[in-house]
């Protein structure tokens, strides 16, 4: 005796239909995840203007309006975001299928922007230690210039530097800034409080002003204004390397230099005076990050957290 199968579901009438594309229905959850048509059309090696063909060949389709198209920006619409959680419930489940699925599974494709100094000092010497744990994340550095607010290209995830205020999203970490000069700088001098600085050359650079760790040390003197004015935070380390002056420097930035002693804090053990920063590093993200860069995000967060630990500890040690 057989058992009867189960009833299998039908589909509505064909008449009743309006079934997409399955690159359309690909182009708009890339857009919507993204922000932008070019951002998908790289993701999807394709044209920007062939995702918004897609597009706009699925909305004429479905009789609605999915995104409210802003000047830089997509922002889905109200309809846009029901239908984007189904859209991704229905590529999800095709792409379990495993005839679907390659051997070798593509690695999910992610471009980071950040500013030089933080994408020398703090994130490239980690970079074997994120590809360890993201073996399936293929991670793209670009750079950015953050004094010129000019971020990098079609980056999901970037590092910006700015204040620290309401507006903006929890800093990777808190910096403190000390003075660290080099030994030849220092030599023969005896440095005991912080007004014994006007004995030296004092680098310049706006990222970092001088004025704000004055006033914290009660010293009524204006910002230098000799020397030349350094607009990135490794070029004023690098000034001071060479013994050019004394650097109001980030610890987290300067570990390779206080670490080799090529840096030091300029004044005695227990007399370095530190003052927290009103600027960090911040993340940003598309409107709707990918889990890649969600992935990014709390590893950077990790990574942040451990090199301000490790320059503090740096600044102990050597003052």
């Amino acid at each position: 005796m057989t058992t009867p199968s189960s009833p299998q579901p039908s589909l509505p009438p064909t008449g009743d239909l309006r079934l997409p594309s399955l690159d359309a229905l690909r182009g708009f959850e890339a857009a919507a995840r993204l922000g932008t048509f070019e951002r998908a059309a790289d993701e999807l090696a394709i044209t920007a203007s062939a995702v918004g063909k897609r597009i706009a060949a699925l909305e004429e389709l479905l009789g609605v309006a999915l995104f409210q198209r802003g000047a830089k920006t997509l922002t889905l619409s109200a309809v846009g975001k029901e239908y984007l959680v189904q859209v991704r419930s229905a590529l999800a489940l095709l792409a379990s299928m495993p005839l679907h699925q390659r051997a070798e599974q593509r690695k999910q494709k992610l471009r980071l922007s950040a500013p030089p100094t933080f994408a020398r000092q703090v994130l490239v010497p980690a970079l074997p230690e994120f590809a360890e744990r993201h073996p399936s994340i293929e991670l793209e550095v670009v750079l950015s210039v953050p004094f010129l607010d000019l971020a990098g290209a079609d980056a999901e995830v970037a590092v910006r530097h700015g204040p620290i205020d309401a507006d903006t999203p929890p800093p990777l970490w808190r910096d403190h800034l000390v003075p660290l000069a080099s030994l030849a700088l220092l030599e023969g001098e005896a440095l005991r409080g912080p007004a014994d600085l006007a004995r030296l050359p004092l680098l310049r650079t706006p990222v970092d002003p001088w004025l704000p760790w004055f006033r914290a040390q009660g010293l009524d003197w204006p910002e230098p204004d000799a020397g030349p004015r350094l607009v990135d935070l490794g070029l004023v380390l690098e000034a001071a390397r060479c013994g050019q002056g004394v650097v109001l420097a980030r610890p987290a930035l300067a570990r390779q230099w206080l670490h080799s002693g090529e840096l030091r804090p300029v004044f005695g053990p227990g007399q370095t005076p530190m003052v927290p920063s009103d600027t960090a590093y911040h993340l940003t993200h598309t409107p709707t990050p990918s889990p890649a860069a969600e992935a990014l995000d709390a590893w950077l967060r990790d990574l942040g957290a451990r090199v301000a630990a490790e320059g503090l500890a740096l600044v102990s040690a050597t003052a």
